[in-house]
């Protein structure tokens, strides 16, 4: 009895770690997958967990000072544009719509990747002096990147997502803030989530493109493989170069 089976149908860890997950957030009636190639449907167990996530993190933003937006779902090529003129190594796994209706568009879009060009683009406008700083914003949304391959919760092509996106007038103030995030993804995963996290800095080759620096939290997953669970980055003042973000200083300069 002692070998036998609880679960047929659930592969077991030891065979293959991979089909085992998968297994079980099928089984689990977590997910379920669409006819969308790489997209999967989530179930209501599964929304039940994301809606917990959610409330817990969005209070703990909130508390640091954190404001919800929502930014467009589309972004003009050009606009994406700006930001790889910028960032070296930057090619991101869009999709694009070419098509409105029967019409071809002007100019094509994609289907929002993440929101650092629209963030920057707004900022452009509101942001004119110190006064207006720090800017805190944060969104909810769904995120879409072509990927070749795809696992359940972990890299699909569409998946919910959250990003804070935010302005300080030094340095000093974003990298604070860059580390103090880090530390509330960390706390939220060890005292709400129950699994542990290290902190540390991304090497030059692993960081995110066009950061100065990221930071991230790893998980430790079953087959000793260590698992990307949050990042944070400070990006400098490349953003603000590249899409013309000036403020009026202290000493009544141009920054």
């Amino acid at each position: 009895m002692a070998d036998k089976k609880l679960v047929e149908e659930i592969t077991s860890m030891e065979t293959d770690f991979a089909q085992w997950y998968t297994d079980v957030v099928k089984k689990a009636e977590l997910i379920d997958y669409s006819s969308v190639k790489g997209c999967m449907i989530v179930r209501p167990y599964g929304y039940a967990i994301w809606e917990n996530i959610q409330k817990d993190l969005d209070k703990r933003f909130k508390e640091t000072g954190h404001e919800n937006v929502m930014m467009p779902m589309f972004i003009p090529e050009s606009l994406l544009q700006k930001e790889k003129d910028h960032v070296e190594g930057f090619a991101p796994e869009v999709a694009w719509v070419t098509h409105g209706g029967q019409e071809k568009l002007a100019e094509r879009l994609c289907v929002r990747p993440t929101s650092e060009t629209l963030f920057c683009e707004h900022y452009s406008h509101i942001i004119q002096s110190y006064r207006d700083l720090p800017k805190l914003y944060n969104q909810w949304c769904s995120v879409v990147r072509w990927e070749k391959s795809t696992r359940p919760f972990l890299r699909s092509t569409e998946f919910l997502w959250q990003e804070g996106h935010t302005m300080h007038e030094t340095a000093t103030e974003a990298k604070e803030e860059t580390e103090k995030m880090l530390g509330v993804y960390a706390d939220f995963c060890e005292q709400s989530l129950a699994i542990p996290v290290v902190k540390g800095k991304k090497t030059d080759k692993e960081k995110f493109a066009g950061a100065v620096a990221t930071y991230t939290i790893e998980a430790l997953m079953h087959d000793g493989k260590a698992l990307q669970s949050g990042t944070s980055h400070y990006f400098g003042d490349g953003f603000a170069r590249a899409f013309d973000i000036q403020f009026a200083g202290r000493d009544n300069t141009l920054q």
